[in-house]
């Protein structure tokens, strides 16, 4: 833009000097016709032979003279071939430059002086010149120069991306190491940075230091309470098994413990998810966990005499931490193996910026006035699988931690469930 408003005002400033040098020439000519009047106020025809420029000779060539006396009598050059140039009001005794028009109505830049000779002779005197050739001038000269501003333009532009792009490059390197710190968990090297960066990669430093020690933290109390849990719950099964030998009812109470096993689990991968997500830059190679889960859940259906079908696009990266997307996964695929009549499939594919994963069965799948119940409570739709009912929740809930989206619908290959999550991509940075 600044280019631009630059040419503007260079070519403004061009044509200011194109029409001070159109005046100039005009006065010249001025000063050439009373220079020759001077010599012959007693015979103004004379000046038509005095006057020599050729232009003067042709009619309605665009350049004209004319002297008129006091009493009316005007004398021209052939050139306005009868006609007369209109004179200003006021008869000014000194050069006037004025527009005004000329011969069948031709714009026309005049020079208009009234002016007393030595033999007391009194004549107005006046050339003018068509404003096209004014136009004309300007358009030429503008033409003249205007590639040399075209490439003086260029070489502005180009030298002010270089110049951006040499500013902003250790801010891209900066913005690259940062997302590499989480994953290496290696400080930012000021000494690697402008001087004027230095001070903010230091205070980065701390901020991203002070973040995985957030990060860390959370996830080891999680891992306590949970490793401490598992103590009591232990303890109590043990019971219920001794009961359950007596011939004491426990199922009830097994189911019970059950789903307090499973809504814990469900809480601490809230909290888990929540601290990860808002404080790392966490990025998940997704084809290597699909690859992992397959292998795992391949046999699992292999055993039941199952299949699971996957098909993955490679080198699909996620801003997602490695363990949740894994467990989300985890959970769809554990349900669908459970629920499915013969196959599953996964698909995942890169689609308008997002990553869209697809498990789908051909189990029963589960009716559309029920879907937003199990997204919402984990509430177990059908006792006769074994299971909390809780895993669609906790993916529920370790998406939403990472604004990803989980959908159910209907199968349209399988006929069964089919479990849809979308989830943005970034772009692998990670060096090769």
């Amino acid at each position: 833009m600044s280019v631009g408003v630059g040419t503007l005002a260079v070519f403004s400033y061009i044509d200011t000097r194109v029409s001070d040098r159109f005046d100039t020439t005009l006065l010249d000519r001025h000063t050439q016709l009373v220079v020759g009047l001077n010599v012959a106020t007693d015979n103004p025809e004379a000046l038509r032979d005095l006057m020599f420029d050729p232009a003067y000779g042709a009619p309605y060539s665009g350049r004209y003279w004319q002297v008129s006396s006091r009493d009316g009598e005007i004398f021209a050059s052939a050139s306005l071939f009868g006609e007369t140039i209109a004179e200003p009001r006021g008869s000014p005794d000194t050069p006037t430059i004025w527009n005004t028009l000329g011969p069948e109505n031709e714009a026309v830049r005049s020079v208009y002086q009234l002016i007393t000779y030595e033999d007391g002779t009194v004549w107005g005197v006046s050339v003018a010149e068509s404003q096209d050739q004014l136009v004309e001038e300007r358009r030429v000269t503008q033409q003249s120069l205007l590639p040399v501003f075209a490439l003086v333009g260029l070489i502005g532009v180009a030298g002010s991306l270089l110049l951006t792009s040499v500013i902003l490059r250790p801010l891209r390197k900066l913005r690259s190491d940062v997302a590499h710190r989480w994953d290496r968990d290696e400080d930012l090297k000021p000494s690697d940075y402008p001087e004027e960066v230095s001070p903010l990669v230091r205070d980065l430093n701390q901020l991203l230091g002070r973040n995985r020690d957030i990060v860390s933290g959370s996830r080891r109390q999680a891992a306590d309470l949970a490793h401490a849990l598992k103590t009591p719950t232990a303890i109590l099964r043990n019971e219920l098994v001794a009961l359950s030998d007596t011939g004491t009812p426990i199922d009830t109470a097994q189911e019970a413990l059950d789903r307090i096993d499973a809504q814990l689990a469900r809480s601490l991968a809230r909290m888990r998810a929540m601290n990860t997500a808002e404080l790392t830059h966490s990025r998940t190679d997704l084809s290597n966990s699909i690859n992992r889960l397959t292998r795992l859940f391949s046999i699992m259906a292999e055993r039941e005499s199952k299949t699971l079908g996957v098909s993955c696009d490679p080198d699909l990266w996620i801003r997602m931490d490695t363990q949740d997307i894994e467990e989300v996964l985890g959970n769809l695929l554990d349900n669908a193996v459970k629920w499915c009549r013969n196959s599953v499939r996964l698909a995942a594919i890169q689609q308008e910026g997002n990553i869209e994963i697809r498990i789908e069965d051909d189990g029963p799948g589960i009716p559309e006035a029920a879907r937003r119940e199990a997204l919402r409570s984990g509430g177990r739709l059908d006792t006769s699988v074994t299971g909390s009912g809780l895993g669609l929740a906790i993916a529920v809930d370790l998406l939403n931690a990472y604004g990803a989206k989980l959908d159910l619908g209907r199968s349209g290959a399988l006929g069964g469930l089919e479990c849809k999550v979308v989830i943005q991509s970034v772009i692998n940075t990670m060096p090769a």
